[in-house]
């Protein structure tokens, strides 16, 4: 028999993360609600929603008390297709509600976005289109770039992200040295995916590219401080596809201003974008791109197909692969 099912949230991200015909999937799966509907109706036990088993969600799921989801009494599941549920899954967690993300879809795109951020830093290829936008640095003698070869890549968190960055590089060969800061990461784990454990201290001060793929939450604010920047190598690539927060961008600005020939590539700042002020406008190597290292145009629909694949699991009895538990939210971003 099939579950009662709706989708919750925003018609608007619902549509465009459940395009393709994500949506007809999801009918044919389940006795579906015909309309989404919104926090506010759950909240106020309207809408005859007391059979519904399943929700289907995405960016706009709503943050409701525990007492607000007793107005679901039968609700098994959420299927989330966006990234983080720290915001609203404690409640639903707490009443045994299954919970699913697929945060590990929205890894994909940023993963391959880091790689290629990578492979063309080790180039050189930033600071070369700076040499080549004129005719006298265009024939001047090129600076130093050392390709992609014995280059040491120190990337920072090997969750969901970080972790998709390290096994890109392996099954491109990229003939580098991989280090990752991790406090979470056992020796063993390291191993087996063939980098080395280093500390924060030793990542920045090693690594010829060092990738911020730390979660933002209280302990990680601020955590890339000036001292870490200050010991950088001089013509080091950072790059930050994690939250502006993370990094202390006074001292940022410091570490790139002494290091003309290394670069800083931030997809993210705090705030977004930063002030008019901030010393990252008028830095020629400082690049930044308006957070698109995430999923874009139909790369969201991954996140549909994800939660999709983990419903028919949890119809099948069989084990799931990223639902979230009570302990996850912890270190959650």
């Amino acid at each position: 028999m099939k579950p009662s099912a709706a989708f919750i949230g925003s018609p608007p991200q619902i549509e465009r993360v459940y395009a393709l015909g994500r949506q007809d999937e999801v009918a044919k799966r389940t006795t579906l609600k015909p309309d989404v509907i919104t926090g506010d109706i759950v909240a106020s036990g309207g809408g005859n929603l007391t059979d519904i088993q399943v929700l289907f969600s995405t960016w706009g799921f709503p943050a409701l008390e525990a007492a607000q989801w007793a107005n679901l009494p039968n609700l098994q599941a959420v299927f989330y297709a966006a990234g983080s549920v720290r915001n609203f899954a404690k409640p639903l967690l707490e009443r045994g509600v299954k919970v699913i993300s697929a945060w590990h879809a929205n890894a994909v795109p940023v993963a391959e976005y880091t790689v290629a951020q990578i492979l063309l830093a080790n180039k050189g290829f930033f600071l070369n289109v700076e040499d080549c936008a004129t005719h006298a640095g265009r024939t001047s003698s090129p600076r130093a770039n050392p390709g992609n070869f014995a280059q040491t890549v120190a990337i920072l968190g090997a969750g969901a992200i970080g972790s998709k960055v390290i096994a890109m590089m392996k099954a491109l060969d990229m003939a580098v040295d991989i280090i990752v800061f991790d406090p979470f990461l056992t020796d063993d784990q390291a191993g087996a995916m063939g980098v080395r454990r280093v500390t924060v201290e030793q990542a920045f001060a090693d690594g010829d590219v060092v990738s911020n793929h730390l979660a933002n939450n209280v302990q990680t604010v601020g955590m890339i401080s000036p001292t870490l920047l200050a010991s950088m190598k001089p013509g080091v690539t950072f790059i930050n596809t994690g939250r502006g927060a993370t990094v202390h961008e006074v001292g940022l600005a410091q570490a790139m201003q002494a290091r003309p020939n290394a670069v800083a590539l931030l997809d993210v700042t705090m705030p977004e974008p930063p002030q008019t002020d901030s010393p990252f406008w008028s830095m020629p190597n400082i690049k930044m791109t308006s957070h698109i290292a995430g999923a874009l145009g139909h790369e969201v629909v991954r996140m549909a197909d994800y939660v999709i694949a983990e419903f028919d699991r949890w119809q099948a009895g069989e084990p799931l692969k990223y639902d979230v538990t009570l302990a996850m939210l912890e270190t959650m971003a």
